[in-house]
């Protein structure tokens, strides 16, 4: 894939025109290789009024229909795959715990396309061959562990499958094996590290230098939390099952400035959340997806809900998405307000004498609608000094977010812990069945 001479691929060197070339020529083929092979968007493109070959530039993309994940549930399970079954190699599948999951399915070319994006990612995060790559992201239908897995064994990486779960076991490995790499959600590193601490190591004199982090969305102040108490480089990478798994944008880690997003493979769009209209570059918006080289399930302009903004690439060529704010489907609207978990993690992050595990509580009291942070406290803090942070994190959200909320800080380890993506958010309201 690469040379030790120069790290970068044939993909990362092209020049700018060179990419919006080859970007045109796979997009009008992947918008043929959909309309051709998959009834859902004959029907779409049709009722839309356009073909592929209306496709002259990549602005006429615009042009054409959404997919959203409700279209990927309605064609459950093979409905939207472009090549026969017997050509699949692997089906992976969301949680489906909000509805009918949605299956994704790869051929042989599809995986390793994905094992060279993930080797592509892992070294832009500063993973190089020969490194012990430690993989915390859950194996199976989820695509985190397995996407993980095999671009690391493409760059020429030691693989430690440790999958999540058993923290304290996962320890003894990172202590026993000597991994130089990380690649686990935030959320359960800050367990990780919790784990440490309970067994008297030190996190920062670990064999660990480099964490690659994703799967949910985590703030600044959170990368800075876990940079300064595992003393590695923290950076995101960014994927999702239905585009292909991790490995559509990664952080690199020379700039930390953001994901650049591999565009040779997946063509970003930012787009109202609302009338759906493309935004100009540098505005915020909803993160929209087509694949340009996939076979077995190509996607085209694929919402993803995630909220970000698109700008010029900086260590490569490709443009960077900022880090996720967060998702258009886990906003609260709070008395008319728009809160997202990441406002109130970077309140408590800052907030002295809490540790940064938090939920948000929706309640009902009589008509309105009532949030409470519940924040743990650091194992050291007196009682006056979790007094002083319940203040101030009321504070801090009603100065910062505009809202106003209660705040109780709770027991050390007293909040359930996560091995994958985090619930940030408990919906006590009742149900309006009627």
């Amino acid at each position: 894939m690469t040379d030790a001479a120069d790290p970068l691929d044939a993909g990362e060197r092209l020049g700018a025109e060179e990419l919006r070339a080859l970007q045109l020529e796979r997009l009008r083929a992947s918008l043929r290789h959909a309309y051709e092979h998959v009834p859902f968007y004959r029907e779409s493109f049709d009722k839309a009024g356009v073909r592929p070959e209306d496709c002259r530039t990549l602005a006429d993309l615009a042009r054409f229909p959404f997919t959203t994940k409700a279209d990927l549930r309605a064609n459950y399970p093979y409905g939207m795959f472009a090549v026969p079954r017997e050509r699949i190699r692997r089906l992976h599948a969301s949680s489906g715990t909000t509805g009918q999951p949605t299956v994704v399915g790869y051929t042989d070319r599809d995986l390793s396309v994905w094992a060279d994006l993930v080797a592509r990612s892992l070294r832009a995060a500063g993973g190089r061959p020969g490194d012990v790559v430690h993989v915390a992201y859950g194996y199976g239908l989820f695509t985190g562990g397995l996407g993980a897995h095999y671009g690391a064994e493409r760059l020429g990486c030691t693989v430690v499958p440790a999958s999540g779960g058993m923290t304290a076991r996962q320890v003894r490995l990172i202590l026993d094996l000597e991994p130089s790499v990380i690649m686990v959600t935030p959320s359960y590193m800050l367990t990780l590290l919790d784990e440490f601490e309970r067994q008297g190591v030190d996190p920062r004199g670990t064999s660990l230098r480099v964490g690659v982090f994703g799967a949910e969305p985590w703030t600044e102040p959170m990368r800075r939390e876990i940079e300064e108490r595992f003393a590695i480089d923290a950076v995101d990478i960014y994927g999702l099952s239905e585009v292909m798994g991790p490995g559509v944008a990664q952080e690199c880690a020379e700039t930390k400035d953001g994901l650049h997003v591999w565009e040779d493979h997946f063509y970003p769009e930012i787009v109202d959340p609302v009338t759906g209209e493309v935004l100009p570059e540098g505005e915020r918006g909803e993160l929209v997806f087509t694949s340009l080289t996939k076979e077995a399930m190509p996607v085209i302009r694929y919402r993803t809900r995630d909220l970000t903004r698109l700008l010029p690439g900086t260590a490569r060529v490709f443009r960077r998405m900022e880090k996720i704010t967060g998702r258009s489907d886990d906003m609260v609207i709070l008395r008319g307000v728009n809160v997202f978990p990441t406002q109130i993690e970077e309140i408590v992050l800052r907030t002295p004498g809490v540790a940064p595990h938090f939920q948000l509580r929706l309640t009902r009291e009589g008509r309105l609608d009532a949030l409470t942070v519940r924040a743990e406290a650091r194992p050291d803090a007196p009682p006056e000094v979790r007094e002083a942070a319940a203040r101030s994190i009321v504070a801090a959200v009603k100065d910062g977010v505009g809202v106003s909320v209660r705040a109780e800080i709770v027991e050390p380890e007293s909040l359930e812990r996560s091995v994958g993506k985090i619930r940030r958010i408990v919906d006590l309201r009742p149900r309006d069945d009627g």
